[in-house]
């Protein structure tokens, strides 16, 4: 089976909401079986918006990404990004 990556490049707008965010999203994460490869670390953008915040997460699967995000408690974490930041968020397959 092949794993999948989340790939987020956002920009904060809200620290205080996005760290409730990012504090109950690392659980759901995790119980999906989600692992941090990056996260907010030095980074050079080459095309496209200018996104502060990156983020990239692997996880088992596309299915534990997909059922990650739609879980309720990323769900309930998200809640506190909308209005807090502007985002993008992909799943993309490994090779």
């Amino acid at each position: 089976m092949k794993t999948a990556l989340w790939v987020a490049h956002v920009t904060v707008t809200d620290n205080d909401s996005y760290a409730k965010y990012a504090a109950l999203a690392t659980g759901a994460i995790a119980d999906h079986g989600g692992v941090f490869l990056a996260r907010g670390g030095a980074y050079e953008t080459l095309e496209g918006p200018v996104r502060p915040r990156n983020v990239v997460a692997r996880f088992p699967s596309m299915q534990a990404a997909h059922d990650c995000y739609y879980s309720d408690a990323y769900q309930e974490a998200l809640g506190h990004a909308k209005g807090a930041a502007q985002r993008e968020l992909s799943i993309i397959e490994e090779l």
